[in-house]
């Protein structure tokens, strides 16, 4: 048999396992990690919503088309160092990349990523899962798709399990979490329970769209959004928004960022007081 030393030994091992599991899922030690990135401030700064604003730093510059190639993250990353945009938003498996290019660029843009994109139907532990990923691979910011069929289904039990799953990891790191409702094929009343579970749940942002549904935002959901939401949750308004008029319409509304992937007209557009028709085109949303 084993002597009292070796059991000793074994439970001090099993207890220090067990400890570490404990401080690991508690979310008052901020668990720093190489891989971890220290969060900045500006993520979540209120911007305002009347007066002058600059365009550019409410917008989160995003390519999320399937056939994204490391070339088109290079780019993307170029241009919100030189307009200062607030954030990149890019597919998951290009996380590492644009962190370290915007690194090597010691730039303050945000690097933003999608969980359980675009449809929002895989479990809570895939979401979690993704997210530890994302987190890992030095993520500052988590778009994460709610599961809109338990929108439909009015299942907000579950809604608030979801959420509070994925917060965990994301509070443990001091990082941010948009969740993004399909507010296009949702009823008013479904829009008014997103905001209510979300609300008390304590999100960073409330996202109108993920752009693959027949509507993106529009500046009703975003007032919807602002008048249900308490003012600690910001408004993210994304999906179809490809000029200055309209990406402007939305931050008077209450939208703090936008998300799109025609920042760079929208920017230019904003500078020479084009108006919308003159704006280039910029293809669909993501």
């Amino acid at each position: 048999g084993m002597d009292s030393f070796s059991i000793n030994a074994a439970l001090f091992a099993v207890s220090v396992a067990v400890g570490l599991v404990v401080v690991r899922s508690a979310e008052v030690p901020k668990v720093t990690t190489k891989t971890a990135p220290k969060p900045r401030k500006a993520s979540v700064k209120k911007l305002p919503t009347t007066g002058d604003i600059n365009i550019a730093d409410y917008i989160d510059h995003t390519v999320l088309k399937p056939s994204t190639v490391l070339s088109d993250i290079e780019k993307l990353c170029k241009e919100a160092v030189q307009y200062k945009f607030a954030a990149v938003c890019v597919p998951p498996n290009f996380v590492r990349a644009a962190r370290k290019i915007l690194d090597a660029a010691a730039s303050k843009v945000q690097v933003a990523t999608v969980i359980g994109f675009p449809f929002g139907y895989s479990s809570i532990a895939a979401k979690v899962a993704e997210v530890e990923q994302a987190i890992e691979d030095g993520a500052d910011e988590l778009d994460m798709v709610a599961n809109i069929s338990s929108i439909k289904s009015h299942d907000w039990v579950f809604l608030r399990q979801e959420v509070e799953a994925v917060l965990k990891p994301i509070r443990a790191h001091g990082l941010v979490l948009k969740v993004i409702i399909e507010s296009g094929i949702l009823l008013d009343h479904e829009i008014i329970g997103c905001c209510e579970v979300y609300g008390a749940a304590g999100i960073d942002y409330l996202k109108t769209s993920t752009g693959y549904a027949e509507a993106g935002a529009s500046e009703k959901a975003v007032s919807l959004f602002r008048a249900h939401l308490p003012m600690s949750v910001q408004i993210k308004a994304s999906g179809g928004i490809r000029d200055y008029a309209t990406a402007l319409a939305m931050v008077r509304c209450g939208a703090t960022r936008i998300g799109c992937s025609a920042g760079v007209a929208i920017v230019s557009s904003s500078k020479t007081g084009a108006s919308a028709a003159t704006a280039p085109a910029a293809g669909s949303a993501y």
